[in-house]
């Protein structure tokens, strides 16, 4: 990476992971809190609170996208992330549940994840996005570990109303972040690879493949949600743990999961097991919400289930965007990543939603009988999923001037050994190709590319 490239990488990945600190400091406390508010006797009215905020994400994440191809990637972000300063500070200062979920209906209208990405991407040259894009996803990943953690203890210092106000400068803190570090892009265009097209939607929705891991991600985040309506309140009725000390409970069983997911991840991809190793994070997983719906009433098998948990969560948020970068099509990897980002949010919705009613219904082991539902219907459809070829992505960059027939150069360098596809849009002036991660002619590859130069 050059200079300007590093730059714009560490600045976008920090600027994520100070807006998702806003979202996930309060994912361990917020049912605890809302409790409090008036007009929060009906568990169901937390959930739909918890959760409003993936709703808006969700209705307004691909538009939202789309609009910053058109009037510019930083007038969307600035604007994202004052709304989301708004919401913060509409959720600090509310009374009543009515109040806090319009402040998350707010906070969630700031849905940027779609501009920052077409920002990254034209910030960066080809061959060092998907470092880039790397660099975005640990922020992701490093920022919800310690959210759970810091979120009780900030909780006992500053209150949940404090947290939602920090979020608030966090995200003008972000804003203006944005201004002053991220360089201005010499020029923004479509990026196939990072970007949702309308044109292409309709062949990723109608991919089986893509379909099952859609629901997976919706699966999981809805399960997540309903977890977080339902364990506060078991911690402190199993455990007298007040909130502020939950983070006792959290720090371990993160650390756990983050430990043992490292050598999965790495026998999934070194051996070309991915699936087998799928497959059984999902049954993991189906077995830890089984486990919480028939035995919620021990404090140490709550921390035993919620450990087998977090090693399962972490090893399919790490795998999922995985088999999207390796079955989608060359030429719509970034529609495919749009909707499943879609179904990810609808899923932090419902299942907080569905958690909420379930639990004011049927108690916590309603609410976990639901998620395990979910878990073994995931797990079900997965086992028919095609074990994903052992790919990965590679971008070139296509000369400016160059006006050649694309597709016969897709069928060209299709054909050269160790290419699994590829496919050249000229709009974008990028060939997008899947290769071997064994071997691949890579010196022929490049002087076809060098041919268009």
């Amino acid at each position: 990476m050059n200079a300007t490239e590093l730059r714009a990488s560490l600045g976008l990945a920090g600027i994520y992971a100070l807006r998702m600190l806003g979202m996930f400091l309060i994912l361990p406390v917020f049912a605890i809190y809302a409790k409090t508010l008036q007009g929060a006797d009906n568990h169901t009215l937390i959930g739909i609170a918890l959760g409003s905020y993936g709703l808006t994400q969700a209705i307004l994440q691909l538009p939202l996208g789309m609009l910053s191809d058109r009037i510019g990637r930083k007038k969307v972000i600035y604007g994202g992330l004052l709304l989301f300063a708004i919401g913060s500070f509409v959720a600090a200062g509310a009374h009543d549940i009515a109040t806090l979920t319009i402040g998350r209906v707010i906070q969630g209208a700031g849905a940027i994840s779609a501009a920052i990405t077409a920002l990254l991407a034209d910030l960066t040259r080809e061959e060092n996005r998907t470092k880039a894009m790397a660099m975005i996803g640990m922020s992701i990943g490093t920022t919800f570990a310690a959210s759970l953690v810091l979120g009780p203890l900030l909780a006992k210092y500053i209150g949940v109303n404090g947290i939602f106000a920090l979020t608030g400068f966090l995200s003008l803190a972000a804003l203006i972040g944005v201004w002053l570090v991220i360089p201005d892009p010499a020029q923004s265009r479509f990026h196939s690879d990072t970007e949702a097209n309308a044109k292409r939607l309709p062949a990723v929705m109608k991919d089986g493949q893509l379909l099952r891991l859609n629901y997976g991600i919706f699966a999981l985040h809805a399960a997540q949600m309903a977890m977080f309506v339902t364990v506060p309140f078991a911690l402190i009725k199993t455990a007298h743990l007040d909130k502020s000390q939950h983070w006792q409970v959290y720090l371990p069983v993160t650390v756990i999961g983050f430990i043992l997911m490292v050598p999965a991840i790495i026998y999934g991809e070194k051996k070309a097991r991915l699936k087998p190793v799928f497959i059984g994070a999902i049954a993991l997983m189906t077995a830890a919400q089984l486990g919480m719906a028939l035995a919620l009433d021990s404090f140490w098998q709550i921390v035993g289930w919620l450990s087998l948990y977090f090693i399962a969560f972490n090893i399919l948020e790490a795998t999922l965007p995985s088999l999207i970068s390796k079955i989608a099509p060359a030429d719509a990897k970034g529609t495919a990543i749009g909707v499943y980002n879609t179904s990810q949010s609808f899923g932090l919705f419902l299942g907080a939603a569905a958690g909420g009613w379930l639990y004011s219904h049927y108690g916590p082991a309603g609410v976990f009988g639901f998620t395990t539902l979910l878990m073994l219907s995931w797990l079900i459809w997965s086992l028919g999923m095609q074990p994903p070829k052992a790919v990965r992505s590679v971008m070139l960059h296509i000369g400016e001037s160059w006006q050649g027939d694309a597709e016969a150069l897709s069928r060209e360098l299709a054909g050269v050994a160790g290419v699994h596809e590829a496919a050249v849009v000229l709009a974008d002036r990028v060939a997008y190709l899947k290769v071997s991660q064994q071997q691949w002619d890579e010196a022929e590859v490049r002087r076809l590319i060098d041919a268009t130069f």
